[in-house]
């Protein structure tokens, strides 16, 4: 695979398809890689592929840095994937503005990632190159994808309320969260605005109960499960438990997956009569 991967992106940079290429790269320590921006042919050499790929590079598509390198073609893994359709259904990126090489996965990192465990897109659903054979993606039922979330949903509601103010408390608000995540694009993010100052910026429990709380509200019906900003957090915050928790009320009453369907409606910017009422009970 990492040959053909190293052919692809050289055949794509000698043809000027693009002016760049995303990809990961070895790193500086044993079973680690890093991001790399490949803009000449003889420097393809530094493509790699194997399970500690673990970055969604997506979240560079959103940095100004890499976007004045040019028309990118970008190494995405399935779950990576998803989140292109949802920022070319955002209007935040246009189709024919990338070239997507697809990779085939069947897990990543040591022990392979929770998101792996019900990964349903070990094919890329979206691509123009794939590199590796391509795998027939499974299928899970409601209760497999979100089987992860079985042991907190037996927890009562005031016990669901102190395991979160316990979780929020350790926050330090590094914003490596919101930093990582390729769907955060705001110019401005709401914890930078102080007229009004909507959210305290200093590490308490009052102001990392705001900014946590809002800020997986705003991926609400988007996140596409990639867990970054779960792999990122210092303070070990089980984030992607409370993103995993909104997608699941999302698609149980709204019949919405984010990521899936280019032509789907995006369930928080669509009304429709026959909502299901129950999310607001």
């Amino acid at each position: 695979m990492i040959e053909a991967l190293r052919k692809k992106a050289e055949e794509l940079l000698k043809n000027k398809t693009v002016d760049v290429v995303y990809g990961y790269g070895e790193g500086s320590v044993p079973e680690r890689t890093r991001p790399v921006f490949i803009t000449k042919p003889e420097d393809v050499n530094k493509l790699t592929w194997n399970k500690y790929c673990v970055y969604n590079l997506t979240t560079y598509l959103k940095k100004q840095e890499a976007r004045k390198l040019g028309k990118p073609a970008i190494v995405v893994k399935g779950c990576d994937a998803k989140t292109i359709t949802v920022l070319i259904k955002e209007s935040q990126l246009k189709r024919e503005d990338i070239y997507i090489i697809g990779v085939t996965c069947t897990g990543i990192g040591d022990p392979p990632a929770t998101k792996c465990e019900a990964c349903d897109v070990n094919t890329p659903l979206i691509y123009d190159e794939l590199i590796g054979e391509k795998i027939e993606n499974k299928e899970f039922s409601f209760d497999e994808r979100y089987a992860e979330l079985d042991e907190y949903e037996k927890l009562s509601e005031k016990e669901k309320w102190e395991f979160w103010q316990k979780q929020f408390e350790k926050c330090i608000k590094c914003y490596a969260c919101s930093s990582i995540c390729p769907l955060c694009f705001c110019d401005r993010c709401i914890v930078d605005k102080n007229q009004p100052q909507w959210i305290d910026p200093s590490a308490h429990p009052r102001g990392n109960l705001s900014w946590n709380v809002t800020r997986a509200y705003h991926l609400a019906g988007r996140c596409i499960n990639c867990e970054e900003c779960q792999r990122v957090c210092p303070a070990d915050i089980p984030l992607n438990l409370l993103n995993k928790k909104l997608a699941k009320e999302t698609e149980k009453n709204f019949k919405y997956r984010s990521g899936y369907n280019a032509d789907d409606e995006l369930a928080m910017a669509t009304y429709k009569e026959d909502d299901s009422e129950e999310i607001f009970k």
